[in-house]
């Protein structure tokens, strides 16, 4: 089973990369699935995605926890399934980024060590001011979706994206996927 991971801050196209993601390997005949965090069919995602509409420290905190298990029940529900060719999980390690920044590396490493990861991990980039252009255009806003923490967070999550391909999406959603297309093209040839 190949693990794709796609993490970046908020407004950065990762469902959005994650579909294409998903039509590549389906044209090669492949079983894939998405998980795309918070997800909403269980209560780990619902509480998590409740907490970040609702704001406040209390619930910053709820956010984080329940997320940690939306993310563990979507590996216990996917990783490893004889009938899943490719697990693209979308919002993985990087949700630890949105904590406080001393506990940020702390619980990213923890994390590392604990769930699986993969070669095929991505980090979306881009500058806060075009991503609260493109979360300006959503029916809803996230606690985290200010100018002020995407700032914030992306500091931080660019300090632990050692590993990740670092993918700059400034530009259209098709000349973004063709740079992830194209580390694809060669992960999957070592792969054999």
């Amino acid at each position: 089973m190949r693990l794709v991971i796609v993490d970046g801050l908020d407004g950065v196209g990762k469902d959005t990369q994650a579909q294409f993601i998903k039509k590549y390997y389906e044209r090669q005949g492949k079983t894939v699935v998405i998980r795309s965090h918070p997800e909403s069919d269980n209560f780990y995602g619902q509480t998590t995605k409740k907490a970040l509409l609702t704001g406040g420290k209390r619930n910053r905190i709820k956010a984080s926890v329940f997320y940690a298990f939306d993310i563990l029940h979507s590996l216990k529900k996917f990783y490893r399934k004889k009938d899943v060719d490719v697990l693209i999980m979308v919002r993985y390690l990087m949700g630890t980024a949105y904590l406080p920044p001393k506990l940020a590396k702390i619980a990213y490493t923890f994390f590392e060590h604990f769930v699986p990861t993969s070669e095929y991990m991505f980090f979306l980039d881009a500058l806060p001011d075009e991503l609260l252009e493109r979360i300006r255009k959503r029916s809803e806003t996230e606690m985290f979706e200010t100018f002020e923490a995407l700032v914030e967070v992306r500091k931080k999550a660019l300090a632990l994206a050692s590993g990740y391909y670092i993918i700059d999406t400034s530009g259209s959603v098709e000349h973004t996927f063709s740079a992830i297309e194209q580390v694809l093209y060669v992960l999957d040839a070592e792969e054999g």
